[in-house]
């Protein structure tokens, strides 16, 4: 749902949460909305197993009181930011459960002391998250709770996956060992029995998968940290190399502003350029991210990134110039 459509179900519930009696024509009549979109959103509730219905004897819709929880003790920035989370950031982090996640913020938010549901009402209709770019994974909660089931029970998993280097679906015997939401989109983490190594899968190009009745032994060596050492993102090349790169004062600033990796250090020069230097581990991921500032962005070391910059540049300009009408 919408962040809107959010705020509008949510002023429903609390209306309903009250215990006091509320037609169709109330609902719509409090939130300044038309029935139709009055009766939409009681669906929409009914969607996310929030169990309201429509009471015949009372002519008025009710929610049924065991499904809220006992009364909690939060104070008022510890709701904001539960609710943030819930609310606000569900549409922009793509994390799984999400109906879930939202009916348990609900049952939290019911049994508030009304002083903070009014601040924490208050806080959210100021508080906006932009819409940032998200993986489309249909099928994401059902290939999530799959694989967090074959790693609690350490089970075999057998995926379909879409590679994109063989541009052709792979099938490969999985060891899976763990979960991670990187750069907007979600992964598993295991030994393919395909790749004979470590590999990262991206949830969003698995098209199949089966948990096996077989189960595999726990590598104890395996770190999520040290899996992915000093890699720019996610995959690890085997080689360490020290990139020497400068940016011009257009985009020095807001370049240096944000930590890239944890091995980063920046020099700013009397023309308001800024040298930031890593130690990084494989080329590939971090060509891309270079090309991204396009040129305001000079490769100063080492040679061979230089080089492959240069290059996809060049291929770029070619591409380009063909499509130009002679």
């Amino acid at each position: 749902m919408k962040t809107s459509r959010v705020s509008r179900v949510i002023q429903i519930l609390t209306a309903l949460q009250s215990g006091q009696p509320y037609r169709v024509d109330d609902l719509a009549k409090m939130s300044g909305m038309s029935r139709r979109m009055v009766f939409r959103d009681l669906n929409e509730l009914r969607k996310v197993g929030i169990p309201c219905h429509f009471d015949k004897k009372a002519c008025c819709y009710v929610i049924d009181p065991e499904f809220f929880l006992p009364a909690l003790s939060l104070n008022a920035q510890e709701a904001l930011g539960l609710f943030l989370l819930v609310y606000k950031a569900r549409n922009h982090i793509h994390f799984p459960f999400k109906d879930s996640a939202l009916r348990a913020a609900l049952k939290i938010e019911n049994n508030l002391p009304n002083e903070i549901k009014r601040y924490c009402s208050a806080a959210l209709r100021n508080i906006s998250i932009k819409d940032t770019t998200q993986e489309i994974s249909g099928l994401l909660n059902h290939i999530f709770a799959q694989l967090l089931e074959a790693i609690l029970k350490k089970r075999i998993v057998n995926i379909c996956y879409y590679s994109p280097p063989e541009q052709k679906d792979v099938v490969t015997d999985l060891h899976p060992y763990h979960l991670m939401y990187n750069d907007h989109i979600w992964y598993v983490l295991g030994k393919s029995r395909l790749h004979k190594e470590i590999c990262p899968f991206r949830l969003n190009r698995i098209k199949a998968l089966n948990i096996l009745d077989k189960c595999f032994i726990e590598d104890k060596k395996f770190n999520v940290s040290e899996y992915l050492g000093r890699a720019w993102s996610m995959i690890p090349e085997g080689r360490i190399y020290n990139i020497k790169l400068r940016f011009l004062p257009e985009v020095a600033h807001s370049v240096a502003e944000v930590q890239w990796h944890s091995t980063q250090t920046v020099t700013f020069k009397d023309d308001g350029s800024a040298i930031i230097e890593i130690r990084v581990d494989g080329l590939n991921e971090i060509t891309w991210w270079i090309l991204s500032y396009g040129d305001q962005v000079e490769v100063l070391a080492p040679r061979v990134l230089r080089q492959r910059v240069i290059q996809i540049a060049r291929n770029m300009v070619k591409q380009n110039e063909q499509l130009l009408p002679v």
